[in-house]
């Protein structure tokens, strides 16, 4: 029996995950505030993979295990696959979501990016939108890991609500 978690739910939950680690619990400090958001999407996405892929084969190579993020795993997520997936074929990936479905209601400058590290002071919404691409970045990077890649993900928002996931293999 499968259970589904209701799209406003998912999006209240996350704006309150951001907002408490980000005003409440880490005011002072974006970057362990980050590194917690990351963290609480790594739990999950491990979880998650855990659970789609109980009654899988393992996978052969790094291609197949993000072939299997963009098609199954973002359609158990988001009903819909991943609309692009590019690769340079040493370790890069980069999963394009043409409409991010948690940034889908989010309005912010004209660009923002996250890659772990702390966002350009002064540009607020920019700011707020990278916070929440800590959580799904933690969700990738989980994933991965349970299947046994060990990988850096970050996030690139360029054109909301379309948004890039670049996936580095560590060696």
């Amino acid at each position: 029996m499968a259970r589904e978690v209701s799209e406003s739910c998912m999006d209240s939950l996350l704006t309150e995950i951001v907002s408490s680690y980000s005003n409440v619990l880490y005011a002072s400090k974006p970057e362990l505030a980050a590194r917690r958001i990351e963290a609480i999407g790594y739990h999950v996405g491990h979880q998650l993979s855990e659970r789609y892929t109980m009654e899988r084969p393992r996978f052969s190579d790094h291609l197949e295990a993000i072939k299997f993020i963009c098609k199954d795993f973002w359609s158990e997520l988001f009903k819909k696959q991943i609309d692009n997936l590019k690769t340079n074929h040493r370790g890069t990936f980069v999963l394009q979501d043409d409409k991010f479905a948690w940034l889908s209601r989010m309005s912010a400058g004209p660009s923002a990016e996250t890659s772990g590290s702390a966002q350009e002071p002064g540009n607020k919404a920019a700011e707020v939108t990278g916070m929440h691409l800590y959580f799904p970045c933690g969700i990738i990077r989980g994933a991965l890991s349970n299947l046994g890649i060990p990988c850096a993900v970050s996030a690139d928002i360029s054109n909301l609500p379309a948004c890039s996931f670049v996936i580095r293999i560590k060696v």
